[in-house]
């Protein structure tokens, strides 16, 4: 080894050692005479003197040595005085005195420092992600990354789960996001499929009889991006057999004491919060609330019926519903043009418009105020319960948009007010998902999951009647306002499996062609299962309180699926393409 000890690790234990230590020059001080530097590695930062006394070359040396060339320095390990002790660090009690410096390689100037506390913009630091991967910040939650995937292990494995790989090549099928492909070479014109998920071979797993599986896997999806999703990613996929929901509910219940209790410290109340997704819809206007704070939906319908306003009396009579929120004290904190502002938000979730009242002593004040009664005044204050200073905001829309604009408005304005404690963390699940949304533009009904979900067994006899009031066995665990993981019991019979297809539009001959591996399998012997698949890089970045996900990714793409520091994608030579048999056409202006 080129080294005794870590930068991170000497303490005064070690004083009178003499010890080796190797590193990055994180900064350089000279004081007339002695040379001070700050060695780095991922474990911490020690303090090297130079000293002339200690030796003329070495000391020359280090008068030489810039910011991030790589050091390795033999010397012995010093008490500092008192006044020279340094409170913020673990080594900062103790001084390693240089007797040999060796140069193990010279640094360009970097393009950033990696200890500055004013970091360039991300796209910059992505370009050169080997520095950036420098700051202490982007290691600990590296090394967090690494602590929680183990523990996570740790839980499975000690509950008689196997780890069991799936293949990273497999089959384009239908559902879901856009495929990534990959060409075959020996099977000219044919394509595998990187993984969505291991949705299909995990089931496969159950019928085999591996009762309980797990697998860290990496999934692909080429999908738009956004600040908590990547076009790679990496998820806990979970599958059990022989179970009902409520089992794999307490399974992840267990795994969330388990980790609060060994990451934070903290005793978490079990079983987990519950919901309907109804009743999160109705209450939060979103299926994946943040529920560290209120400011709940009302439905304002009864309450302003008659009112003299035209457009809520108009949508109602519509089939419409008017719906509000009550922010807390926020009538100051909120200027008009600042609501127009909070108006063409809603807008960008199609409602019309946004009213808004401000509560006061007397009563309600808006431009809309004279339309309404001292009575219909009093009775929307009594209906949110508001107290003098608040904010109450209301759409009037499709039920489906004041859902829509209501919650992404309540989502908003609990940052903006500062309406929870961001280092909380508040777990809960969403229940019986409808089974199958209604595609207007394509005029059928998609899977709200995926087509694999079983049926709540009381729903079935709407397959004939209404689709859309068929609830799925699934359930969503919701972590902050984001979706946490994700599952359903599965079908394991392949008649209501066929039902599923016939209703979204996949004859039996299509989907013996593009799942007949699947239901195949489920013809012989396949036993009831369940699973659920939770996002790690976002339970990664949650835990840490970041906001974005590819903090919490060694290396992420961008918002474009870039790759900045390797370039990619790319273009390859016209050999790789003959040898695939694939012709590359100018892409559209």
């Amino acid at each position: 080894m080129l080294r005794t000890h870590t930068c991170g690790e000497l303490r005064k234990a070690q004083v009178g050692e003499t010890v080796t230590v190797c590193g990055w020059v994180d900064s350089r001080r000279d004081h007339g005479g002695l040379v001070f530097v700050d060695l780095r590695d991922r474990y911490g930062k020690v303090q090297v003197v130079f000293d002339p006394s200690e030796g003329a070359d070495q000391h020359s040396a280090a008068g030489d040595v810039r910011n991030e060339d790589v050091l390795q320095v033999t010397g012995r390990v010093v008490a500092r005085s008192a006044k020279d002790v340094n409170a913020k660090i673990p080594t900062g009690e103790i001084d390693v005195r240089s007797q040999r410096l060796v140069v193990l390689n010279k640094s360009r100037t970097v393009p950033f420092e990696p200890s500055t506390s004013n970091p360039p913009n991300e796209e910059f630091r992505l370009k050169y992600r080997f520095l950036d991967l420098r700051r202490p910040r982007l290691q600990e939650l590296v090394m967090f990354r690494h602590r929680l995937t183990k523990l996570i292990r740790d839980y499975f494995d000690r509950d008689g789960f196997l780890e069991i790989e799936t293949p990273m090549l497999g089959r384009s099928t239908p559902e879901g996001a856009r495929d990534y492909l990959v060409p075959s070479r020996v099977h000219p014109g044919c394509f595998y499929a990187l993984p969505q998920s291991p949705q299909i071979y995990k089931q496969i797993l159950m019928v085999a009889g591996f009762d309980r599986y797990m697998q860290i896997a990496r999934c692909f999806r080429d999908e738009d991006l956004r600040a908590d999703r990547q076009p790679e990613f990496t998820q806990v996929d979970i599958e059990m057999a022989f179970v009902e929901r409520e089992d794999i509910l307490r399974t992840v219940d267990g795994l969330v004491g388990f980790l609060m209790r060994e990451v934070r410290g903290e005793e978490f109340p079990l079983p987990l919060p519950r919901l309907t997704y109804r009743e999160a819809m109705e209450r939060y206007g979103s299926d994946k609330p943040d529920l560290r704070y209120g400011m709940e939906l009302h439905d304002l319908g009864p309450l302003v019926r008659n009112c003299g306003f035209s457009v809520f009396k108009n949508t109602l009579e519509a089939g419409g519903r008017v719906r509000g929120l009550c922010a807390p004290q926020a009538a100051d904190k909120y200027s008009r043009r600042q609501i127009d502002d909070l108006t063409l938000f809603v807008k960008d979730f199609k409602a019309q418009g946004l009213a808004f009242f401000r509560v006061t002593e007397t009563g309600l004040d808006s431009p809309i105020a004279k339309f309404f009664t001292p009575e219909e005044q009093a009775a929307l204050k009594a209906e949110f319960q508001a107290k003098t200073g608040d904010l109450i905001f209301c759409v009037a829309d499709k039920p489906s948009v004041t859902s829509a604009a209501l919650g992404a408005l309540r989502s908003r304005l609990g940052k903006e007010l500062k309406l929870f404690d961001p280092n909380q963390m508040h777990f809960a699940w969403i229940l019986d998902f409808p089974l199958f949304s209604w595609n207007e533009e394509e005029k059928r009904w998609d899977a709200e999951h995926h087509p694999f979900c079983n049926p709540v067994p009381e729903d079935v006899s709407f397959f004939e009647t209404d689709p859309g009031q068929i609830r799925a066995t699934s359930y969503d665990l919701v972590i902050n306002g984001y979706e946490g993981a994700s599952g359903s019991v599965r079908i394991h019979d392949p008649a209501v499996q066929q039902k599923v297809f016939d209703l979204l539009g996949i004859p039996a001959e299509q989907a013996e062609e593009r799942f007949s591996f699947l239901l195949e399998a489920l013809r012989y012997g396949a036993p009831p299962h369940a699973g659920i698949a939770l996002g790690l890089d976002r339970w990664v970045m949650l835990f840490t309180g970041c906001d974005n996900i590819r903090d919490v990714i060694a290396f992420p793409k961008t918002q474009k699926a870039s790759d900045l520091l390797s370039g990619a994608p790319s273009t390859v030579d016209a050999r790789q393409l003959k040898e695939l048999s694939i012709r590359v056409e100018e892409a559209p202006k």
